[in-house]
């Protein structure tokens, strides 16, 4: 009997689904974008090879799976705020999009403009993210969704801060397809056209209802899973949440539309077996898929159409189609098609973390639970419970570096508890609602009590200290060898060397840290825009100077750039964080830092530092590791003078120096170029006062001799910084500038070979969506190779450096200082502390 023949790949099985895939993938690591004809040649190509190569199916899906990707990739980026119109006022209408979320300060909301008269015509249909600020704090308006608007607006593309670890705002605005950022100008001009309607009005007063039904903090569980409103949950609710690995639980997910989408199935069969008649009009079969996807439909619709939401709903309208159309589809063949289709519709989808999640988990579940007949019930939730954990480490490690210890047990009780009890509770009163206040209004009050029940053991989980841990930023290659290693332990019994499989997870979990040698030193000037944090590593301790800001209107940079890079690069623990002064653009993060992540020692100047703190005083000095720590201000008895009272520390490391002035003047300037060459001399200068004509005097230059400098900047700062006289005098003496703004977070090596520049990671991880932004470019650095953008003063006086929103610099800056969180003494006094020098 002749052998079986190999049949081609289907048209929209696995390997054609896999081949759309990555060539989506291949987009997404572009540093830019191929031109528009290029699209057509590969889109026109790939779909002759998907229905005509047979064998070559997936390679055709491939190229089609770039064509699309770049295409789309290159629409949401020609949407988004033109250059000419960054920072000029704009008088546009448009609705209120979503739920708006009121702050003291501000309400902050998504605004799709309808109408743009003039020069704002190009933002005719796009959407922006604004906030309606109030001045001083009070209450900002309250906002109807649906609501139409006259506006007047200050708008500017997304731009975030780039570092290890941290949030990449650029690639989740292109995702989300937002076309600017910015606020409302002259609020008292704001005209509304028309009140609240739609979808999104009557999701309010649902929300609305719940909140007046239900007493207490508990509504925002309800509310939250019953329409996906997370206004109500605060900062403490996501640790909580994080802590104990029920994230993907408590706003409205994938998974929850799926078990409405199943319980509209069963419904369906069950009114097939109700009223037998129904047969013979339309099969059982073709009516239940019909419920389910009108349950998921309308589940989705409660969501406001949140992308994870309707993912899921593509899915299940695919399987649905196909079970309408009568054709087989097993679930690896369901699982496919869905994907495909939800590629074909969004190649961007695959930005989003929940893609991945979800996809994934269905897939390892398909595969290593493919049949539990006669297994009982509890013995198949345990399996899919150890599966998805799993299956699923590798990338929550990939996309949070964090892991939640508890979570896999906390979960075999939250997700039975929240999805067949609290999720029915919320969505029976919404649909009893209409008929009875009464009915509905106990219905959410039992939501609403069981899930109370449930918060108090989380937060009782939460408290434990190991409960989640936090991993460095893995490797592309960490996270291949982790799957690897996980599709190695889930395979059959019997499959030799299987407890060899754990040691694929130790990249991911125990990584090489890249740890300068002895005597030897790393630098990591982070990304907190206009303000200054300064990582300090040797071979076995860690040093923080500064923490960023930590604004009024605004992200606490602490909390949103340092900490996140101190775990990206593997540091668990502070040795020192120093903190140069008072002012709110080095020392507002730093009560954040200190939370989280407890010094062991903190250095302030005098008259500032707080009980606790040790002095920086000139003389104090110590060694870590082979690596020379000094203080050369301020003096003993100087007083408090805020930017001329900054620390000012010196580093040695190898024979490579490097000075670190916080914000000083001319006139702390002065009595340091006094001093010997030998003690001032460095190879590396962090600019002082950002870049301020009250700094970086000549003869300072001449004294310190930097053959290389580091800018602290915020991207387009109101401030204007680096001023174009400050850079000529560098420029005079030669020096090297790197600047945060254009090379967001920089990693320097002191050491024998004097200071080498290891990473500028907006250059050495270009990606199309950040290089896209206009006016963004790559940052403007004196002395930079030819592959950077290059401002020599004196011949381009036009370009400005800066953080790309003016409300995360806060108040920060010249003329403007704001007293911090740490509570420093009054100014004059000497707060009693453990001593001086070094720790």
């Amino acid at each position: 009997m002749p052998p079986a023949r190999a049949t081609a790949p289907a048209p929209f099985g696995l390997a054609v689904a896999a081949g759309l895939l990555a060539g989506v993938l291949w987009v997404q690591g572009l540093a830019s974008l191929p031109e528009a004809p290029w699209h057509w040649a590969w889109g026109f190509a790939g779909l002759l090879l998907w229905w005509r190569g047979e064998w070559l199916r997936p390679l055709g899906a491939a190229l089609l799976g770039i064509a699309l990707a770049s295409a789309q990739g290159a629409a949401a980026l020609q949407a988004r705020l033109p250059a000419s119109l960054t920072g000029l006022p704009l008088e546009v209408e448009g609705v209120v999009t979503g739920l708006p979320a009121r702050h003291e300060d501000a309400t902050r909301f998504l605004f799709t403009i309808t109408g743009a008269p003039g020069r704002a015509a190009p933002l005719a249909g796009r959407t922006v993210r604004l906030g309606w600020f109030v001045e001083p704090p009070g209450q900002p308006p309250a906002l109807a969704p649906g609501s139409r608007w006259q506006l007047r607006l200050k708008l500017r593309p997304p731009r975030g801060l780039v570092n290890p670890g941290g949030v990449d705002v650029e690639r989740r605005a292109l995702e989300q397809r937002i076309a600017a950022t910015g606020h409302v100008l002259e609020p008292e001009r704001a005209r509304q056209l028309s009140p609240g309607e739609g979808l999104d009005a009557a999701r309010a007063a649902l929300s609305g209802r719940i909140a007046a039904a239900v007493p207490g903090p508990g509504a925002r569980f309800v509310q939250a899973l019953a329409l996906g409103d997370t206004r109500g949950l605060d900062e403490h609710d996501w640790e909580v949440l994080r802590a104990t690995g029920l994230t993907h639980l408590i706003a409205i997910s994938g998974f929850h539309v799926g078990l409405v989408a199943g319980l509209g199935a069963l419904l369906g069969q069950g009114a097939w077996r109700v009223f037998p008649s129904l047969g013979r009009r339309w099969p059982r079969p073709q009516g239940a898929a019909v419920a389910a996807l009108g349950m998921a439909a309308a589940y989705t619709a409660l969501a406001g159409f949140a992308l994870p939401t309707m993912r899921t709903a593509l899915m299940i309208a695919v399987v649905a189609a196909a079970r309408l159309l009568r054709r087989p589809l097993g679930t690896g063949d369901a699982l496919a098609l869905a994907a495909v289709a939800i590629l074909l519709v969004d190649p961007l989808s695959v930005l989003a973390p929940g893609f991945w999640l979800s996809f994934l988990g269905v897939a390892w579940l398909l595969w290593c639970l493919p049949d539990a007949a006669g297994q009982g019930w509890w013995r198949p939730f345990l399996g899919a419970q150890a599966v998805a954990m799993l299956g699923l480490l590798p990338l929550g490690v990939w996309f949070f570096n964090q892991a939640s210890l508890p979570g896999p047990l906390v979960n075999l009780v939250g997700i039975p508890w929240i999805s067949l009890g609290v999720v029915p509770l919320a969505l029976l009163g919404i649909a009893l609602s209409p008929a009875s206040d009464a009915a509905a209004t106990l219905a959410w009050q039992g939501a609403a009590a069981l899930m109370q029940a449930l918060w108090w053991v989380l937060e009782y989980v939460a408290d434990w200290p190991a409960a989640l841990v936090w991993l460095p930023a893995p490797t592309p290659l960490a996270v291949a060898l982790a799957l690897a290693g996980v599709f190695w332990l889930l395979l059959p019994r019997g499959v030799p060397g299987k407890h060899l499989s754990p040691l694929l997870l130790l990249p991911l979990l125990w990584p090489a840290l890249p740890r300068p040698a002895h005597g030897e030193a790393d630098l990591v000037l982070v990304d907190v825009g206009q303000g200054l944090s300064l990582l300090v590593l040797t071979e076995r301790h860690v040093l923080l100077y500064d923490a960023g800001p930590a604004p009024v209107r605004g992200l606490d940079a602490g909390e949103t750039a340092v900490l996140p890079t101190l775990r990206a690069l593997g540091v668990r623990r502070l040795d020192a964080l120093v903190i140069s002064h008072g002012d709110n653009d080095h020392a507002g993060g730093a009560p954040a830092v200190i939370a989280a992540m407890p010094p062991a020692a903190v250095f302030a100047p005098e008259g500032w530092a707080g009980p606790g703190m040790r002095r920086c005083e000139q003389g104090g000095e110590w060694t870590w590791d082979g690596v020379r720590f000094r203080w050369l201000h301020p003096t003993p008895y100087f007083p408090y003078l805020r930017n001329d009272s900054s620390c000012v520390l010196r580093i040695e490391a190898g024979g490579a120096t490097a000075l670190l002035p916080g914000d000083i003047g001319r006139h702390v300037e002065a009595r340091l170029a006094k001093l010997p060459p030998a003690a001032i001399r460095s190879d590396l200068l962090v600019v002082p006062h950002h870049g301020s004509d009250t700094s970086s005097s000549l003869d300072f230059l001449a004294a310190v001799r930097p053959s290389l400098g580091l800018l602290p900047v915020g991207h387009e700062n109101r401030f204007g910084l680096p001023k174009a006289q400050v850079l000529a005098r560098y420029d005079r003496y030669g020096v090297a500038l790197h600047d945060s703004a254009g090379s967001g977070a920089i990693r320097l090596r002191l050491g024998r070979g004097g200071v080498q520049v290891l990473e500028r990671w907006r250059q050495d991880h270009p990606r199309y969506w950040r290089h896209a932004t206009p006016g963004g470019g790559t940052g403007y650095a004196i002395g930079d190779p030819p592959t950077a953008k290059v401002w020599r003063a004196g011949t381009d006086q036009s370009g400005r450096l800066g953080d790309g929103a003016d409300h995360r610099a806060g108040r920060a800056g010249p003329g403007h200082h704001p007293r911090t969180l740490l509570e420093p003494a009054p100014q004059g006094s000497a707060a009693p502390g453990p001593g001086r020098g070094g720790p």
